[in-house]
């Protein structure tokens, strides 16, 4: 498989593609949540929800120890915390995101890019991403770095878009997707260009079976995914032993 990351920008250099995604978000930060609750009809919610649900036996252990990698306003880190007392920490490469995530109540949170974690090896029971991984700038980078900080028998959990196998459903989503979400949300945040992004980059990541053998190539185990939305996301799960 090919090495690939989010490209927003013509060429093929990671850096600049890190920094474009990491100031779009700046941009956007203080209406993030506001667009996500709108555009989604407010089933981002449910979802992420549903993802601390499926990982409540980790968060039951008060030692276990829980990375929200990418974490942006902190939505998915809170959900995890409110399913037991297990330490929940935050990092995000966006300043303004981070922020955010620690007015909410989503402590302690730490700036960092997600290639290059600030981390000992063997660090934490349990990392998580939530609409996140696709915005790396290299994929398989990305999941040598969660393998690098998880401890053996840790798990990784990715919640984020796919492609909708159904050809009728995903026509329509697409067009709510490319031609109705941006104009809404760039009408709201006056950052048309990010919500253009958004589509394109979903458009561009691996399908949920591409993703699973990505994560089985990392070196990752026990790999599953789920579909919610009639497939326009999916739960990915794998094991690091």
């Amino acid at each position: 498989m090919k090495t690939v990351g989010s490209r927003p920008l013509v060429g093929d250099d990671e850096r600049e593609a890190s920094r474009w995604v990491r100031d779009m978000f700046g941009r956007v930060a203080g209406r993030y949540d506001t667009v996500n609750r709108l555009t989604s009809f407010s089933l981002d919610v449910w979802w992420r929800r549903v993802t601390a649900q499926r990982l409540e036996p980790i968060l039951r252990n008060p030692q276990a120890r829980v990375l929200d990698l990418c974490c942006g306003t902190g939505d998915l880190g809170l959900a995890l915390r409110r399913r037991g007392p297990a330490q929940v920490i935050g990092s995000d490469f966006c300043h303004p995101m981070l922020q955010h995530a620690a007015q909410k109540g989503l402590t302690p949170v730490f700036e960092a890019d997600a290639l290059n974690l600030p981390l000992a090896a063997s660090s934490f029971d349990l990392v998580t991403v939530a609409f996140g991984f696709r915005n790396l700038a290299n994929y398989e980078s990305g999941l040598r770095e969660v393998w690098r900080v998880l401890k053996p028998g840790g798990t990784l959990a990715i919640l984020e878009f796919s492609t909708m196998p159904n050809p009728v459903l995903r026509a329509g989503y697409e067009f709510y997707f490319h031609r109705v979400l941006p104009v809404v949300a760039g009408w709201i945040t006056g950052a048309r260009d990010a919500y253009t992004y958004l589509p394109a980059s979903v458009s561009k990541f691996p399908g949920a079976p591409e993703l699973a053998d990505r994560m089985r190539a990392a070196g990752f185990q026990e790999v599953t995914y789920e579909r919610f939305a009639c497939g326009a996301l999916a739960l990915h799960r794998g094991q690091k032993l």
